[in-house]
């Protein structure tokens, strides 16, 4: 990304969930400075709940050379629910970066010897022109008083954008419009091998249906999760599905050098990327953004990826996971999974209701 922004001739997009104060995030605002100096239209977008503790100030150099920032979804009780969780950077619609990676001196690093462990694309072709029109969707509607927009349901059909072999899949907050979830679903079906890397493991009934049924009938399905996590309350959450999973056949690794906050999905031949977590909250109730990729070459990539990743894992031993914890500990899970899963969706869908 600080490659491409030098690079840059007429455009930079930039949008992020969460931008800290260190010397990585002062960099990159430098970089995107000095390209609205040489004549490049800068603009960035940056959540108000994920960026929550970056002051304004932060970002005035760039506005008093004439970037344009803008909060998204400025903080209000009655919509704190609804978080724009996406990560892009897009440079003169012909170079565009997507992935899990936040601005912050967390991810420098290589995710092994020190920094969390994450994942990213770089894109050219017909996919970049509308990954910047869903960035110009947001950036229209970011300071405005936030309800769910007819226009951008109406763009949400489950492939919003499609070219030869890729679909830009985007959620909004919605009782029914969810992308992503329903494009994994169909993918799983009849998937033959599938591999996930997930920071947070909280699947939805389906997503969690699918994949049980799959191991159950002798498919592979291996899951790569978090030994180090920012958040331990997913972390506990997702553990209390281990046992279920492993029984149904699914193998279960924690990746153990560094936090993991990856989010990678390979099922045969496709690949999906981009910045949503298999959760309820990012499949359910964020603004996110998945590519998803019907290409044998990147999978292979992939899936070399996931192969290194697991030498760096820990297996769960489905033997002896039970005996590994205490009842503190599985009282702790069940508690994590009734917020997750109960309470946080409760809190999310009243909010719904009341921008409806």
């Amino acid at each position: 990304m600080m490659e491409a922004i030098p690079t840059a001739r007429t455009t930079i997009l930039f949008e992020i969930y969460i931008c800290t104060d260190c010397d990585l995030s002062r960099r990159f605002r430098d970089a995107l400075i000095a390209a609205q100096l040489r004549g490049v239209a800068v603009r960035v977008l940056v959540d108000a709940f994920g960026s929550l503790e970056l002051r304004n100030s932060f970002w005035q150099p760039l506005v008093q050379v004439g970037g344009s920032v803008r909060w998204f979804n400025p903080l209000t009780l009655k919509r704190l629910a609804f978080r724009n969780h996406r990560k892009l950077l897009v440079c003169d619609g012909e170079v565009a970066f997507i992935g899990g990676f936040n601005l912050s001196s967390d991810y420098d690093g290589d995710g092994v010897a020190s920094g969390w462990r994450d994942f990213g694309l770089r894109l050219t072709g017909g996919m970049v022109s509308a990954l910047a029109r869903s960035f110009d969707l947001l950036f229209q509607k970011a300071e405005v008083k936030h309800q769910l927009w007819p226009a951008l349901r109406r763009k949400n059909s489950p492939k919003l954008m499609s070219g030869d072999g890729w679909d830009l899949l985007l959620n909004i907050p919605s009782f029914r419009q969810h992308a992503i979830r329903r494009t994994l679903v169909a993918d799983l079906e009849n998937a033959r091998e599938v591999c996930i890397i997930a920071a947070y493991f909280l699947p939805t009934w389906r997503i969690r249906n699918r994949l049980l049924r799959l191991a159950r009938s002798g498919r592979r399905v291996r899951l790569l999760l978090a030994g180090k996590s920012d958040v331990r309350l997913a972390q506990l959450a997702g553990r209390r599905l281990f046992e279920t999973f492993m029984r149904a056949g699914v193998e279960i690794y924690e990746y153990q050098p560094q936090i993991l906050h990856g989010k990678l999905v390979l099922i045969d031949d496709t690949v999906y990327a981009g910045s949503c977590n298999l959760d309820l909250r990012s499949l359910n109730f964020n603004y996110e953004l998945m590519l998803r990729v019907q290409d044998p070459i990147l999978a292979d990539e992939a899936r070399a990826i996931f192969e290194k990743d697991l030498t760096h894992s820990r297996r769960i031993n489905p033997a002896t996971w039970r005996g590994e914890r205490s009842l503190w500990t599985k009282w702790r899970e069940d508690l994590a999974h009734f917020v997750l899963t109960r309470l946080d969706p409760f809190v999310a869908r009243w909010q719904l209701k009341m921008l409806r």
